[in-house]
């Protein structure tokens, strides 16, 4: 199975499930909007462990669906939740044009990516 990726949500196919099952099938919930990738149709459950979300597929497909993100289909099977992050570049302020070596700068960190 090839990993599926919804804006800032990736699924990746896993061996096994670990965790507690939880009571709803919302996989991430946007910090500004309030919107929610979702298991809307098909038979699924949720797991969590250590803040780690596991989904196990039971149906041959179930929907994965978001208010901003057309609708995808997950076979079935089991899989881990990650929230995608992307690389924050270094600002450099304008007029400040100094000639460094590439490894003098510090990466300024990873974020989430926004969605």
């Amino acid at each position: 199975m090839q990993p599926i990726r919804q804006g800032d949500v990736i699924l990746l196919p896993v061996q096994q499930i670990e965790g507690e099952k939880i009571p709803h099938l919302t996989l991430a919930e946007g910090e500004v909007t309030g919107h929610k990738h979702r298991i809307t149709d098909g038979n699924a459950e949720l797991y969590e462990k250590d803040s780690t979300l596991y989904l196990r597929v039971f149906s041959e497909l179930a929907l994965l669906a978001h208010e901003e993100h057309k609708a995808i289909s997950i076979p079935q099977g089991d899989w881990i939740v990650k929230i995608q992050r992307e690389y924050e570049p270094i600002s450099i302020p304008q007029g400040d044009w100094i000639v460094k070596i590439q490894r003098e700068y510090e990466p300024e960190g990873w974020r989430y990516v926004a969605d």
